[in-house]
This record gives structure tokens, sequence and C-alpha cells, in this order.
């Protein structure tokens, strides 16, 4: 069987279809173990009670649901509740050793929007090819297609099953912490091979990303930075989450912060470039270095600012993909036969907003569950036959920016939508401007048949984004016609002509399919709670909040330009 994706999804994936008695070959198109998990600083979320012995799976999952504004995959939430606990003890017999409480159990911080401290930690850190199209025998698919990066030699993989676990796609907008893999490949695939894209719409911004110098804009600064205790001011000194959220105050969910710096910025209280401070001098410069030694370093490292004496200077970024492809929750199983998806790449569990810290217990979850179902389908089916018209149809594709006659620049095509993205369907969304970047995503992919590149297959950065951006302009364009058809808001969908959620679309998903090669809208219910399930909301449980430092006012410090 094949993953494609070598992050922890894709790995845990591979893990246990290799402890399943599977062949596995795993396939990436960037170093092995340069995954978009390692950018997940701020811990695992697990239920484990070691801080707060109240909490426990039931109260995390209502979190994970209430964050989803209630449109998530119900199971999908309970799986990841239950079973993140048991995800997170593996790791530590893998060698991943997390921070200890005095008594010697697994330490765990506060998070965002988590009822209770439940993020496990260490401190703030935790032969390339590129597969360009899945294969298929019938509906059935049985391998997948692509090419060396280093001298762009075709390659043809055939397997039993085959796992998506690439991730998102963060690099379609231009302020993004999603490194350069970004670019949705995985989900554009499955989409091309005819399955399903659940809530493209739900794009999540982290509300803490760099702002200046412009050359580490949208770096990601750890939600952990909040969860220890950091304070959010506006350009007056003034702490704006007692006002927006005065319950959760910084560790309100991410939505809720990320449009409260919004708020702050135009109402002109921003700081000179655009962004809100972040301020931890209060914690004293030895937990600063203990607790948070990335963010130590990397801000003096990159922005000349050392934050026990000055503060983070931050804004929204593009951070995560709630929808993707749409999956069974027992299995990962996609509505294509034989293909799997899990991590990012997969949709249900976070609805309309990701929680901090799930990503990674989702990734444990899900990557085990898919490559130990994959596992047992691959042991009662044979290898299909490879059509070699989809492959040589692909070979085409791929070399027609090579030989083609025309005269566009993929590297300006990928500027232009980007920057569309992120002014038309970025944090605040409206109808005008979202039908404008449609128009604009339109006339970028008629543009996109006419890129032409110089050179060679080898070593050629060129070639590669050429068949990036193909993806890059079929996510996209789902991303705004979901946003367009969902006329409310809800989690990190917010509609400035919309501002309240609509019950009616409250009950339903929207599905980006293929047809003819178009890309297509419809909708689903929502899937149903069991009663068991239910009645822990109308219970009004879940109701107190992770423990924060005092409301005292960080020290006054002149604004850095």
């Amino acid at each position: 069987m094949l993953v494609i994706g070598a992050g922890g999804a894709g790995m845990r994936a591979a893990i246990e279809a290799a402890a399943a008695g599977a062949r596995v070959a795993v396939v990436c198109k960037s170093l092995l173990g340069k995954a978009h998990t390692v950018m997940a600083e701020g811990g695992i979320a697990a239920a484990l009670g070691n801080v707060d012995p109240d909490d426990n799976w039931q109260v995390h999952f209502q979190d994970t649901m209430r964050g989803g504004q209630m449109i998530n995959n119900w199971r999908m939430a309970e799986l990841h509740a239950r079973e993140s606990p048991e995800r997170v003890y593996e790791l530590e017999t893998y060698g991943a050793i997390f921070d200890r409480t005095p008594d010697g159990r697994v330490l765990q911080r506060a998070f965002g929007a988590h009822t209770y401290r439940r993020l496990c930690h260490v401190g703030d850190r935790n032969m390339e090819v590129t597969l360009t199209r899945l294969l298929k025998d019938g509906d059935r698919v049985i391998g997948a297609f692509g090419y060396n990066r280093i001298d762009g030699a075709f390659m043809t993989f055939r397997s039993k099953a085959v796992i998506i676990a690439t991730g998102g796609w963060g690099r379609i907008y231009k302020v993004t912490s999603n490194s350069w893999e970004g670019t949705g490949d995985g989900v554009g695939m499955g989409f091309e091979a005819g399955a399903e894209v659940l809530d493209p719409e739900m794009v999540q911004f982290h509300p803490t990303g760099m702002v200046w110098p412009p050359g580490v804009r949208g770096i990601l600064v750890t939600e952990a930075v909040r969860g220890e205790g950091g304070y959010l001011t506006n350009r007056e000194g003034k702490r704006f989450m007692l006002e927006y959220d005065p319950k959760k105050k910084e560790l309100s969910s991410r939505d809720v912060v990320a449009r409260s710096i919004y708020k702050e910025v135009q109402a002109g209280r921003g700081t000179a470039h655009g962004g809100a401070y972040l301020d931890v001098r209060h914690l004293g410069a030895e937990k600063i270095k203990k607790k948070l030694p990335s963010m130590y370093e990397q801000f003096l490292r990159l922005a000349d600012v050392d934050i026990a004496k000055a503060p983070m200077e931050v804004a929204p970024t593009i951070h995560y993909a709630m929808g993707g492809l749409r999956v069974e929750a027992e299995t990962g199983a996609t509505s294509l036969p034989g293909l799997y998806a899990a991590g990012e790449a997969a949709a249900g569990l976070h609805g309309a907003n990701r929680l901090g810290g799930n990503s990674l217990s989702d990734l444990l979850v899900f990557g085990r569950r898919a490559g130990e179902a994959a596992a047992a389908y691959q042991r009662g089916v044979g290898l299909g036959t490879i059509d070699e018209r989809q492959v040589d149809d692909e070979q085409q594709l791929l070399l027609l920016p090579l030989v083609g006659e025309g005269k566009e620049n993929p590297y300006l095509l990928q500027q232009e939508l980007q920057e569309a993205m992120q002014d038309g369907a970025g944090l605040a969304r409206e109808e005008k401007s979202l039908k404008a970047c449609l128009d604009k995503v339109l006339e970028l992919r008629q543009r996109s048949a006419r890129i032409h590149v110089p050179g060679s297959r080898k070593y050629n950065p060129g070639w590669h984004t050429a068949r990036d951006l193909r993806f890059m302009l079929t996510i996209a364009e789902a991303i705004v016609r979901a946003a367009i058809e969902r006329r409310e808001s809800r989690g990190a969908h917010w509609r400035l002509d919309y501002l309240e959620k609509d019950p009616a679309l409250g009950r339903v998903n929207f599905i980006a399919y293929s047809e003819g090669g178009r890309v297509k809208l419809k909708t689903r219910p929502v899937p149903e709670m069991p009663p068991e399930l239910a009645k822990l909301f109308a219970d009004g449980t879940s109701s107190q909040t992770a423990s924060q430092p005092p409301a005292s006012p960080p020290p006054k410090q002149p604004v850095r330009t």
C-alpha cells in the first residue's frame, strides 16, 4: 500500500499498516521528517486529567464540538476525545518524552477554548517525490503517478490501497504559517479522481503570526505563549480580550481572538505594522526561556526582539484547513474505494474551527485508524491494472509548460492567486469581495493553461510550481464557492454581510465535487448526534475555564518600528 505524505498522520498510518502486515511505501515531496507537523509547537490535546483531575473525554468532546460550531462529525470528535490519551502515552513508548509534573506525570498546559489544562508538551517544540495523479481501475484507486523532484524522472506506484496524508493548503494565501509544501496536492488529487471535499470554506486564521520585518510575516507564534499567560494589548496598552471575551480572555477560541485583533486594527488601535502586541514580560526571563525557548529564539533571531524585554508584534495568519477529503469516521475511507485520508487532508473532526492542540491528537488517532483500515482492505483485494492512458495524459499535462508556447509565468500567477484569496476570501468576507475573488480564480485557471517554464525537468522549481498551481486553483475555487453559499457567520467563516448564524445552515455541510472537471457544490445534513452524547450539551456542563494568570496590566513599553 502507498502512503502519500510523511507528516504525523502519514507516519502513524504507515506504522499501523506495517504492524498489520502490509508492505508500505511512504512518499513525500520534501525531506523525510520535514513536515508541517513539526510546526505545531503548543502541544498535543488529550484529556489525561493530570493537572486538572476533572478533565475527561466527555469534556474534550464538548469543547471540540462547540469550537467547531456543531457542524463537526460527532463520531470523529468522540473517537478523537476517547483515544487521544492512549495515543499520547504510545508516543512516550516511541521515545517522545513530555514535560513532567513534580510527581512524574505528563505535564499539561492551558490552551485556547479548552476547558481544562490539556496540552501535553515539551517546552514549545514538537529521495523527494511529487505525486500528481491518483490512478484508477474503474472506480477503485490502485496507485499514483508523479516524478522525482531532483531529475524530473516520471514514477508510477501500483498499490492495493492509498492513504492521503499531505496536509493542508495554506500557501493558497499570501500570509500563512504554512511552509512551501502546503499547496493542497493530496486533496486536489483526490478531488480530481472523484473524491468529495467537505467544508472547503472553513479556513482557520491563527490569531498570532509574526508581523515584522516583512520577510517573516505570517510565521507562527505558538498559542503556547498565551497558554503560559501572555497578554494581548493594542497600541494604547489596553488588554482588549477582557472586552471581547471576559471569561476566556486570551484563551478564547482562535476565530474569536483573530477577529478581535482584526477589529482593533480596523478601529485604529493596531500596532505600527497592523497587528497587536503579545506580551510575556510579566512572566520573567527565566520562565520565558524555560517554557517558551523556541519563541524566545525566533524573535531574537528573526525580528531582533528580546521578548523578555519587549512585546511581540502579531497578527492573524492562515494556519489550518478544517476542510478536506470527506472520510468515514471509523476508518478514514473516502468516497472512492481504495482511497483513505488522515490528518489535515481529511475533514469532519474540527467543523467550523479547530481548537489548538487538537491537530496533533487528530493525526495520531486517525492516522492509526486509516492505516489499520487500509491494511485490512488491501488483504482482500489484488493489485489493479494500470491504465496507461491515465499515465500518458498526466505526462502530457506535466510536460506542457516545458514544451508549450505559452507566456504565463507560474510564479506570477501564484502570487496573483495568493493576493486574491487574501483580499477576497480572507478573515473578513462579504458577497462582493468573494464574487470578485471567484472571477479572479477562474481567470487564473484559464491563464494557467498557457504557462511556460524555461529549462528542463532537472532541478526546476518553476516546473514544480506549474503543477502545484493547478491544485491550488482547484482548491481555491472550492473555498470561494462554498464561502459564497454559506451566508452566515460560523466559526472561522466570518461574513460581514451576514454576521449572525443561520440555524438552517448550521444543519448542513457543504461538499465540493468534480463534474466533468468543473467544481460543483452540494449539501449534506450534519450527522445527527446520538441522545447520550447530545445530553452532554443539554446538561450545560463544561462551563469552567482553564487556569490563567490574573489580569494585571503589562509594563509600559515604547512602540518599536
